[in-house]
């Protein structure tokens, strides 16, 4: 049981996600759930751009490295 709470520790099930819906809905207010979920969404968006950034950047310094290899 423990390796398997290690193995996958975000694993939610029905009622657990029916509780987090519910909390929020009472923190936050039906009329404020579209601007929360907005803002995550940019903020997903912007994650993802950078992580695309980053790999492209990674991808240029791996092709100068082999190019500067094949040179030898």
């Amino acid at each position: 049981m423990l390796n398997t709470m290690l193995t996958y520790p975000l694993m939610f099930g029905t009622w657990e996600i029916v509780l987090i819906v519910l909390v929020i809905v009472l923190l936050f207010g039906g009329k404020k759930i579209p601007e929360l979920m907005k803002g995550v969404g940019k903020g997903v968006k912007s994650f993802k751009e950078g992580m695309n950034e980053v790999e492209k950047e990674i991808k240029d310094v791996d092709a100068t490295v082999d190019n500067k290899k094949e040179e030898k």
